[in-house]
């Protein structure tokens, strides 16, 4: 049997305690969103200011990067190439702002953000993971 890391509610709150500093710094109203390896949300995070449907989208970038092992930035560059078909697969949602959180080459969740930028989500998703000290 096989042992892996997982994400304990103290690093939960280490990675939203970092990316709401990020957003909170660069004054961007955003939904931060933690899931571990199954895509299961950990933790919902609304900023206020944030849109409504940012509390949707970022939970869905969060799942799109656990469980795809990939940047969400990955599906939607596969989209934006012509491969529509990716449209139809649940439930993965190609919006960049997803980023997966590994530890020793093991995939233990990701973060998802959702309300400015797509490039400013990665932003505030990666302080967050960098609270960590991976």
């Amino acid at each position: 049997m096989k042992s892996k890391p997982v994400l304990t509610l103290d690093d939960v709150k280490k990675i939203a305690a970092a990316a709401e500093a990020e957003a909170v710094k660069n004054n961007w109203a955003v939904t931060i969103s933690i899931v571990d390896d199954g895509g299961h949300l950990l933790w919902l995070q609304r900023l206020d200011g944030a849109a409504p449907v940012s509390a949707w989208i970022g939970p869905q970038k969060a799942i799109t990067a656990a469980i795809g092992r990939r940047e969400s930035a990955v599906y939607e560059k596969m989209v934006n190439e012509g491969r529509m078909s990716f449209l139809s697969v649940t439930p993965v949602t190609p919006l960049e702002g997803g980023v997966p959180i590994v530890v020793d080459g093991q995939y233990v969740g990701a973060v998802g953000v959702s309300g400015v930028k797509s490039t400013e989500d990665v932003q505030i998703a990666k302080a967050g993971i960098a609270a960590l000290g991976l």
